[in-house]
């Protein structure tokens, strides 16, 4: 698979891997939260947290997802960084501003 870069940054906050798993994918396979809970292993309660984008896909559930949804855990763990990173740069922009930035030559 092709990795592609933005060089523009984006203009609304990326997709949080919650939202793929409530939108997409739970009801593709017809699964209610406690029975995808169930079978990723984690709590009815920790799922929800994630679906509602009030929790972050950490490694190990990036891990349960890639197998639960077969696509491997990279996909969960990139949205998730995308989104995090967004969030960041909302949050420091005028911060960032202030650091000289220097480049290896």
């Amino acid at each position: 698979m092709a990795e592609y870069s933005i060089d523009e940054p984006l203009q609304r906050p990326p997709t949080h891997p919650g939202e793929l798993l409530r939108e997409e994918v739970l009801p593709s396979l017809g699964l209610t939260v406690a029975e995808a809970a169930r079978q990723l292993g984690v709590s009815r309660q920790s799922l929800h947290r994630i679906l509602a984008g009030n929790r972050p896909v950490s490694t190990e559930m990036a891990l349960r997802l890639g197998r639960f949804c077969g696509n491997g855990p990279r996909l969960w763990l990139r949205m998730q960084l995308e989104y995090n990173l967004w969030h960041a740069e909302q949050g420091m922009g005028a911060e960032l501003e202030r650091i000289p930035a220097h480049s290896a030559e």
